[in-house]
């Protein structure tokens, strides 16, 4: 009993009709001292008040379990993405209802206007629907959906508690890979931005004899089937399959940098997944490689169905260090790990021309033995404080400043295609487009 009644004080709310209600009763009281032909009006309006009180209480908590509720979400959130969470709630009252649906949404989105108003008929169901999106990998603990009910008397409300807990893990974001994966085969891809690539020359892998059709390039006219078969054959090559495509993430503390709530590893990682499954829609192996001050995660390219999967449970648990990463380490990888020549893309971030001297030695011995793609950011802010109009000494001061960093990032392409190694200077929200395009356009210049 007492329990039931500690229940029922901690559910029971005080609507804002009440309220005015009991104004309206005061008000007669105040009246009558005034106006004395209202007598016991004000009596009688307030009993009827607390008439109507008791019954709404009655009514409410007639029933047990007058409505239900449950949150209908996905296994797993992508990171950075827009994810769908809807909750649905049920009127098992025989009368229809006011609703307040509040959801406890994880502490990391720091949303407290998760509030939804909502009028439910008679044994009927509605759906809420809304977004969230994560900008950090880990774990995203739900908490419970407070229901608050009011009847069409609507003096007072009573609250049902759902246990939704549940925690959810928030991976790479993986909502967008059929979009890329519709990208990898797709013959219109300006349509998402990937840039049409005229491929030269032809590839040296055989495939067939086949008989000759009208528009066929003679040049593959094989004359010794055809002295055999009295007939035009001709060969069918296609494009070279299987080769290696390895990312290679920068954990150091220049990827802490964050654009639009995301860090700079986060748009790396979200990259590299891109990468991986198009590279494997294209029949090339893909491998995965984490460096900070120390080597990290060696994942061998492979184009086996359960290798992004692994990859997407390697890249939920990587963090940013707060040491400079050590190429060394990477080169010494490198040389051990992979064996045939192949595409590495290394995602990092230089911030001076004298970071990127410190450590283009070790790219250069990486990119003698491979085709080395250097990936690293344009920082978005610097550039629209450039352009925006200066207003005072101190704004011309930062404008200049802003326009030295950014000349110094160009500067920076240029010296890596003074060596040789090939470069791709993006800012952060366009980054797994361009990868992308540059992959596609490796692919078809058969550079790999």
């Amino acid at each position: 009993m007492k329990k039931f009644f500690s229940l029922f004080y901690t559910n029971l709310f005080l609507n804002n009709r009440l309220f005015m209600a009991l104004g309206f009763c005061v008000m007669l009281f105040l009246l009558k001292f005034f106006f004395a032909w209202l007598a016991d009006i004000p009596a009688i309006a307030f009993g009827v008040l607390i008439l109507f009180f008791f019954a709404d209480i009655f009514i409410l908590y007639r029933k047990k379990n007058g409505v239900h509720a449950q949150r209908l979400c996905p296994k797993r959130l992508s990171n950075g993405d827009e994810n769908p969470i809807s909750i649905e709630v049920k009127n098992n009252y025989a009368f229809a209802l006011g609703i307040k649906v509040v959801d406890e949404v994880p502490h990391q989105f720091q949303l407290r206007d998760k509030t939804f108003l909502l009028s439910l008929k008679p044994n009927q169901t509605k759906s809420i629907h809304y977004q969230l999106r994560p900008t950090k990998r880990g774990e995203y603990d739900f908490g419970f959906i407070r229901v608050f009910v009011s009847s069409p008397i609507g003096l007072l409300a009573r609250r049902y508690n759902f246990d939704a807990q549940t925690i959810l893990p928030s991976f790479p974001s993986f909502m967008n890979l059929g979009q890329y994966e519709l990208m990898a085969v797709s013959q219109h891809l300006q349509a998402f931005g990937i840039k049409k690539i005229r491929k030269i020359g032809q590839s040296s892998e055989f495939d067939q004899i086949r008989n000759y059709v009208g528009g066929d390039d003679i040049r593959t006219i094989n004359w010794k089937a055809t002295a055999r078969k009295s007939e035009l054959m001709v060969n069918n090559y296609t494009d070279e399959r299987s080769q290696n495509i390895y990312c290679v993430i920068d954990k150091s503390r220049v990827m802490r940098m964050p654009f639009e709530g995301l860090s700079l590893l986060d748009y790396a990682i979200n990259a590299s997944v891109a990468l991986s499954k198009v590279a494997m829609l294209k029949q090339d192996k893909a491998g995965l490689i984490t460096i900070s001050e120390k080597l990290g995660t060696v994942l061998p390219a492979e184009k086996k169905a359960s290798q992004l999967g692994s990859i997407l449970q390697i890249l939920y648990k990587e963090k940013t260090r707060y040491l400079e990463s050590n190429l060394e380490a990477l080169y010494l990888a490198v040389r051990s790990v992979i064996k045939q020549r192949s595409l590495v893309v290394f995602f990092t971030n230089f911030e001076s021309l004298s970071a990127l001297q410190r450590q283009m030695p070790y790219l250069k011995r990486i990119s003698r033995y491979h085709l080395l793609v250097v990936v690293f950011f344009e920082n978005t802010e610097l550039k629209s404080l450039s352009s925006n109009h200066a207003e005072d000494v101190e704004g011309i001061y930062h404008q200049t400043i802003a326009e030295k960093f950014i000349y110094e990032k160009k500067l920076m392409v240029k010296e890596l295609n003074r060596q040789g190694i090939l470069s791709i200077l993006t800012p952060p929200q366009a980054l797994t487009i361009n990868v992308i395009n540059k992959y596609l356009a490796l692919k078809a210049q058969q550079k790999i």
